[in-house]
């Protein structure tokens, strides 16, 4: 097989509980499609899909695959509707329909090739496929909005996915992270339209040919693949040459300057973008603003999330929603109930006078705003007084490309803890430790000027890395009883930062208070 049979085939996924594998196999079960899928262990996730009928393994072993073989018999698609649907059958005739077949096998890019399951479906011919492959397939058979850019796609993508839901289109949802609104990565709905997070990190972002492609930004964020930022640039010309209408954000000099947008946004009048804002109040609680579409006026939004990186992923939803027909009134309704994606900026509990937020952010840009809009949340707050940064840097290749960046945006914040690197399966060849970017941290100290807070160098004699406002503690495992003892105290905003672990520490510390 060359392409994804979505008639009846069943599918297995490698790493199922994954939070991209896990919104497609969600999608693709709902559609009453056989599946099943394997993870080292169970989570709420894999609990989720076992309620709709995944047969989850846990642990990869080729008897997963093995389950699927019973020799001499050819697959046995499922009976489809007239539109092409699969047709809804009780599970057991499901299958007994399907039990003979071998199954379409979905994998990511971090499965390796020893993997035994991978390598038991080489072993029996079954259709192997990347799970980009799977996700074009279902954009292509809607009318497919492909969110990308290097940072804020999770967001976006959510937002717009909630703004049609909210408005009654009923979109198909599949994104990067969970909302409540939908309680969890990934909806299936009726409508004609399908609202997806499209990714450049392992280049499969080059396969998807939407209707709608929306840009937020572009760096570069994965040294592990791409050599240069040129690069990236590549990587979203070819994704912009496939989308019937393309929306990006002229604020970022590499969309402006190297893509063709059909439509454009900007947080900066100036810019003559097709749509953008004035009359911005950025607040503790969020931001309001005047929008404006191709200078006529609009109306006032009410932004319930923080910082004006989110008023601009904001105006992305706007270019989206007029794109597909909606009034103006009814997208600002949408966007002002928005409570947002978890792990972006998530509140996750306030004890002994601290509040506790969990954030995704791993790159210096995604940093920078989320330090921001920390210290907006602290100064319209009087009960709140310290911006507390708790990071995990994600992998060693990232922190050495980035390691002065890293300690420019994290000395921004009044006190700062770092963990040891999480590698993210990657292996330490770039001779890089959490040590060195607390040090580079350390040579830094923050000026002020009658204009703006700069930050300059110093010398590193005298000061010990564990200085009065940059501590580093290597154990994740230990960091929550550091935290308690001695760092947190009233009127900390702790922010735990980072796309490992580190956030399964908030809990663990939220309870010694307990």
């Amino acid at each position: 097989m060359t392409k994804i049979d979505l008639n009846g085939r069943p599918f297995h996924f490698i790493g199922v509980g994954g939070i991209g594998m896990s919104a497609l196999a969600y999608i693709v079960a709902q559609r009453q499609l056989p599946v099943s899928g394997s993870d080292l262990r169970s989570s709420h996730i894999t609990d989720r899909l076992e309620t709709l009928g995944v047969k989850i393994f846990y642990g990869h072993e080729a008897s997963n695959i093995n389950s699927f073989t019973f020799p001499g018999r050819e697959p046995q698609p499922l009976p489809v509707t007239a539109g092409g649907q699969a047709e809804i059958i009780p599970a057991v005739e499901m299958v007994n329909n399907c039990a003979n077949s071998l199954p379409q096998v979905i994998c990511s890019t971090a499965i390796a090739l020893t993997n035994p399951e991978y390598q038991a479906a080489v072993e029996l011919g079954c259709p192997i496929f990347h799970r980009s492959d799977l996700l074009a397939a279902l954009i292509e058979q809607y009318k497919g909005i492909a969110v990308s850019g290097t940072h804020g796609k999770t967001t976006t993508s959510s937002l717009i996915g909630y703004m049609l839901l909210a408005s009654g289109v009923d979109p198909t949802i599949i994104v990067g992270g969970e909302v409540d609104a939908w309680d969890g990565n990934a909806r299936c709905g009726q409508g004609e339209y399908l609202v997806a997070e499209a990714d450049e990190s392992d280049g499969s972002l080059v396969k998807h040919h939407p209707n709608i492609g929306v840009i937020t930004n572009i760096e570069l964020d994965h040294p592990d693949r791409y050599q240069d930022i040129r690069e990236v640039i590549d990587i979203f010309q070819t994704f912009a040459g496939q989308c019937n209408t393309l929306i990006g954000c002229i604020d970022d000099p590499i969309i402006r300057d190297e893509l063709a947008l059909t439509i454009s946004y900007s947080l900066d009048p100036s810019t003559g973008a097709h749509y953008t804002a004035k009359d911005i109040i950025y607040h503790g609680q969020g931001s309001n603003a005047e929008i404006w579409e191709r200078g006529v006026y609009l109306g006032k939004l009410q932004l319930p999330m923080l910082g004006k990186h989110n008023l601009s992923n904001a105006l992305a939803a706007i270019a989206v929603g007029r794109q597909v027909g909606l009034e103006f009134a009814t997208i600002a309704q949408s966007i002002s109930t928005f409570a947002g994606t978890k792990r972006r900026f998530e509140h996750r509990g306030e004890v002994n006078g601290i509040t506790f937020i969990d954030d995704y952010a791993h790159h210096p840009s995604e940093i920078d705003v989320t330090i921001a809009a920390g210290k907006l949340r602290v100064s319209g707050n009087d009960d709140l007084k310290r911006v507390v940064a708790i990071f995990q840097p994600h992998r060693y290749s990232r922190t050495k490309t980035f390691l002065t960046e890293f300690a420019a945006v994290l000395k921004n914040a009044d006190v700062v803890v770092i963990a040891d690197i999480y590698s993210a399966g990657e292996k330490n060849t770039f001779g890089i430790s959490a040590e060195d970017l607390v040090k580079a941290i350390a040579k830094l100290e923050r000026a002020e000027t009658p204009n703006s807070v700069r930050l300059v160098p110093r010398p590193l004699e005298g000061i010990a890395p564990n200085h009065s406002n940059v501590h580093y503690h290597a154990d994740v495992n230990s960091i929550a009883d550091f935290l308690y003892r001695e760092i947190l105290q009233p009127g900390d905003l702790a922010m735990f930062l980072g796309a490992g672990n580190l956030n399964q520490s908030i809990p663990k510390t939220i309870a010694l208070y307990q």
